[in-house]
């Protein structure tokens, strides 16, 4: 039975990714730091799952992560794990920043390279970064080191497709590139999306069947297809105003605490 790992898979589109993985046969690596959710998670799964805690802010549990799951029948990595933190660069706190730079980005690009040069030596294999819609955005207010950690993910991969590409691999990377999804994230944060959010499930379900089917960016959901689209037609910096003013509207009754959203 072949393989997949889903990193931030206690909750939201991870765990839904996990139950559309284990309803197409594949046995399942569940890794999050909540260790009780995922053996939750795991009882419920029809399919075999082996779980294994893990806090992707430090880099040594990355590698033990990737010590403990490589093996020739794993197919698959999905790198879900990922949090946002709300406010005012000048007032969100720095050692928080630094925690989700370790996990949006740096725990990416390691389990990126280290599983994708296994499976660049048989030829096969599956990577998938979820990054976000806001990766392709100018800019970020309010959310500045979020939205800079989602650019990061998505045009590493971008690149790191391209690369395979040239060299005729059959090994695929890509990234998801979601915007409100309804999950943790907004109830954590206590904020509320300016949007309406899609179904999480839906969205994990968009993802895997992206992912088998080669396509490189995946963007869930009509409206924000539109809105990536649309940034080609505005200066960068009006964009980045735009992008302000919906930003604001995520905090409800106009509070002005910071909130953070914290990793699966």
């Amino acid at each position: 039975m072949k393989k997949a790992l889903i990193t931030g898979a206690s909750s939201g589109m991870g765990r839904d990714m996990a139950r559309v993985l284990a309803d197409r046969g594949y046995s399942l690596i569940l890794a999050a730091r909540r260790e009780d959710r995922l053996r939750a998670l795991a009882e419920e799964l029809p399919v075999p799952c082996t779980v294994l805690a893990a806090d992707l802010s430090d880099l040594q549990e990355c590698r033990l992560l990737w010590n403990a799951a490589r093996s020739d029948d794993l197919e698959i990595v999905v790198n879900n794990a990922g949090f946002g933190l709300f406010g005012a660069f000048v007032e969100t706190d720095l050692d928080t920043e630094l925690r989700m730079i370790q996990t949006n980005i740096t725990a990416v690009h390691v389990l990126t390279k280290l599983f994708l040069r296994d499976f660049r030596a048989r030829d096969h294999g599956y990577i998938l970064n979820v990054a976000s819609s806001a990766g392709f955005m100018a800019g970020g207010p309010l959310m500045s080191t979020y939205y800079a950690t989602k650019s990061y993910v998505l045009r590493l991969t971008q690149a790191i497709r391209e690369e395979l590409r040239h060299e005729g691999s059959s090994v695929s990377v890509c990234a998801l590139c979601p915007g409100p999804v309804d999950t943790e994230f907004n109830r954590v944060a206590d904020v509320r999306f300016a949007l309406p959010g899609l179904s999480s499930m839906d969205v994990a379900r968009y993802g895997i069947d992206g992912m088998f089917s080669g396509r490189g960016v995946m963007v869930p959901g009509m409206t924000m297809k539109l809105s990536v689209a649309a940034r080609h037609l505005l200066p960068e910096p009006l964009l980045t105003r735009i992008t302000y003013h919906f930003q604001q509207r995520k905090l409800d009754g106009g509070a002005t605490e910071t909130g953070c959203s914290q990793p699966s």
